[in-house]
């Protein structure tokens, strides 16, 4: 960021800090009693020879697929079109990426921006492909080309990781695995299923880096095909990428579902670690309700620790439990947990490994009667020996984090989706859509982090990093900004001031 646009930022900061400063603690009404919202009126004017756009951020994205390769790799790994007249492959995919990175939330909207003339200045295109041939684009892949996609995001990907520091390297690879359920309403959707809670449409799996949030492979299946189904060779392949760009400690994470029994010995061969979780079956049942009271700890949850050491103060009447008890519902209440092991060999293995077991009182009342208590049990598979059974039980539960990424997939991102006809259409679509996630990503990790403010600027990479996507799409994005051409330099000339401009300024200020 150069001197000038520093003074800028500066000032602008200034002045809006002394607008809300003036507020602060309240203020006087109007004059005249009225509302704060003052303005009746608006008088709409155009510009004739200005063109602005709402999404000025979106050049700093452009500029960082060219940067990472990201362009040049998928014209050169891809040969889906026979003739460009005029779009490359590159233009499809990234046309589908950018109109969700600025807002856009349905294919149609791309009728939109290619009718922004501003927004095609900004990305040097004389015009853009419109809803229909974007469709038409994603029907033109099979499975053999959607993995190729994923094969080339991944090959980019691995050159961002490289370009980290050693101790990004220093935490292991943790590689998250999960399914989740793409419902339809459509009658033509093809290889749709009924799923088991009776919804029809698809099953994803997503393959996850839990350290950066990115999502390595997406998986199309049939709504009423098993969550694990197709796992282990996209695990694999996870745990090869990850070796490839530097790590050499992997664990692998799943619920019951990914157990992966015929596949962990070996993981356990090649130095793979791995939590997953475990059936809660009769036999695993009685096999901890024969352990031993001993043999029992009690798990203390770092937020319990956390409260413990805070000031008492007074909690806030709790409505749900209050009517629960008014009205004579069951209440399923948590009492206490506590944790143990015992070696288990599963049938699929040669080999025995560790499971831990999770135990859960639960404390049953009805109104102001206490019914009894009960247990639960919950189980987890490990091959990791040297840590302690209450962090095998915390690795587990942080794997719930995916279902956040899973989330943001499909309400924020909106790759999750299934809005064409064919099973690989829409599977390419997740895959292209998802793209857009991994964008932002590369965008914090390749944000320095040193000189003076390395510390706070490492801070700033990591919020970027877990920020939610449409906080992204609303700080680095959509920032209006003026489009001109001087000579053969295109400028962005914001129009607007947003707090987070100094993060974006260093990172169109990376190499």
């Amino acid at each position: 960021m150069n001197r000038k646009i520093r003074r800028w930022h500066e000032a602008e900061k200034r002045r809006i800090g002394r607008r809300l400063a003036a507020v602060e603690g309240g203020r006087e009404p109007r004059r005249n009693g009225g509302p704060e919202f003052s303005a009746r009126r608006a008088r709409y004017e155009v510009a004739e020879r200005v063109h602005a756009t709402s999404c000025g951020g979106i050049g700093a994205l452009h500029s960082l697929a060219w940067k990472v390769g990201l362009v040049r790799q998928l014209n050169e790994g891809l040969s889906l079109l026979k003739r460009h007249r005029p779009y490359r492959e590159s233009d499809h995919i990234l046309n589908i990426a950018f109109n969700i990175l600025c807002g856009g939330r349905v294919l149609d909207d791309l009728e939109h921006r290619r009718n922004d003339v501003a927004f095609l200045d900004a990305l040097g295109a004389r015009t853009i492909p419109d809803p229909t041939t974007a469709g038409d684009f994603c029907r033109r892949f099979d499975a053999t080309t959607v993995g190729q996609l994923m094969d080339i995001v991944n090959q980019v990907r691995l050159g961002v990781w490289r370009q980290q520091s050693a101790d990004f390297f220093e935490q292991p690879a943790r590689i998250d695995a999960d399914g989740s359920i793409v419902a339809t309403g459509g009658e033509c959707k093809q290889g749709m299923g009924l799923s088991y809670d009776g919804q029809w449409g698809y099953h994803p799996l997503l393959i996850s880096l839990a350290n950066t949030g990115e999502p390595l492979f997406v998986l199309n299946r049939s709504g009423g095909r098993p969550s694990s189904e197709g796992a282990a060779p996209l695990l694999d392949k996870a745990i090869a990428l990850c070796r490839d760009a530097g790590w050499k400690k992997i664990l692998l994470r799943g619920d019951t579902d990914f157990s992966q029994t015929a596949h962990l010995d070996r993981w356990h061969n090649d130095g793979v670690h791995f939590v997953f979780g475990y059936d809660a079956s009769a036999p695993m049942v009685r096999r901890a309700e024969g352990l031993v009271a001993d043999e029992f700890s009690e798990l203390a949850r770092k937020a319990d620790a956390a409260f413990a050491k805070r000031e008492e103060r007074a909690k806030q009447p709790r409505v749900k439990e209050q009517v629960v008890r008014e009205r004579g519902y069951l209440d399923l209440r948590l009492e206490r947990e506590d944790v143990a092991e015992f070696e288990h060999k599963p049938k699929a293995a040669r080999r025995s490994y560790r499971m831990v077991v999770l135990r859960k009182t639960i404390l049953e009342e009805r109104g102001q009667l206490c019914l009894g208590q009960s247990h639960r049990y919950f189980f987890y598979i490990t091959n990791l020996r040297d840590i302690p059974q209450k962090q095998v039980v915390r690795e587990s539960n942080d794997r719930c984090n995916q279902e956040n990424l899973i989330e943001q997939h499909k309400n924020g991102v909106r790759a999750l989706r299934a809005p064409l006809n064919t099973f690989e259409a829409n599977w390419a679509h997740m895959v292209i859509a998802s793209l857009a996630w991994s964008l932002k990503a590369w965008f914090a990790l390749r944000l320095p982090v040193t000189g003076r403010w390395a510390a706070r600027y490492k801070e700033d990479r990591e919020r970027v990093l877990r920020m939610d996507f449409r906080s992204f799409v609303q700080r680095f994005i959509t920032i209006p900004a003026q489009i001109l051409r001087t000579g053969r330099t295109l400028v962005f000339r914001l129009l607007a001031w947003r707090p987070d401009l100094p993060i974006l300024f260093r990172a169109l200020d990376s190499g």
